[in-house]
């Protein structure tokens, strides 16, 4: 399943070479880790709901998921200092091949009224983020199963020093970004 490697080993390094000119290997841009955030403000209440987060993220990353704690407390938010409210997980290597594989080729067509991703959505230093509405998009969860439709934060981190850089790489990816 990890076409997307091959695919980058193949054809997207010879690409970003020619494009931008590079004299080393080693300076072509790559993609270092993909990092799944899922923040559950609704887990200050109720332990449970932080439970099945996890649980689905799990589900769609096939890999263990880290519990987050909150930084600063928050009486707006009846947040403390310590407390957790999210979970993330880590991608690296062939796992954030796949991962990325079942996202762009899978997850995305299935959103309702898709239209692309936002092209503009690089941080500055060639990492980029996107928003999910809801877990439901992946394949390996179950309607049934679902208690609450949450979203999720997908954040690329390449190894890329410019937007126009990144944008290049993700887009030799295939990602879908909107016109």
């Amino acid at each position: 399943m990890a076409r997307l490697k091959d695919l980058y080993n193949s054809e997207i390094k010879d690409a970003m070479a020619k494009k931008f000119g590079y004299k080393n290997v080693n300076e072509i841009p790559k993609l270092d880790k993909i990092v799944i955030n899922m923040g559950v403000g609704e887990a200050k209440e109720n332990s449970k709901v932080l439970d099945s987060a996890v649980r689905d993220l799990e589900i769609i990353t096939g890999q263990h998921a880290v519990t987050t704690k909150a930084k600063k407390s928050v009486a707006n938010f009846k947040i403390r200092e310590g407390q957790a409210i999210g979970c993330k997980v880590t991608l690296r290597g062939e796992k954030m091949y796949e991962f990325a594989d079942r996202l762009i080729n899978l997850a995305l067509p299935r959103v309702r009224d898709f239209r692309g991703v936002n092209p503009n959505a690089f941080d500055g230093r060639g990492n980029y983020a996107l928003g999910l509405k809801e877990q439901l998009i992946f394949p390996e969860i179950e309607f049934d199963k679902v208690d609450k439709v949450r979203g999720m934060d997908v954040i690329f981190v390449t190894t890329a020093k410019t937007d126009e850089e990144a944008r290049e790489l993700l887009r030799l990816f295939n990602m879908p970004f909107a016109k």
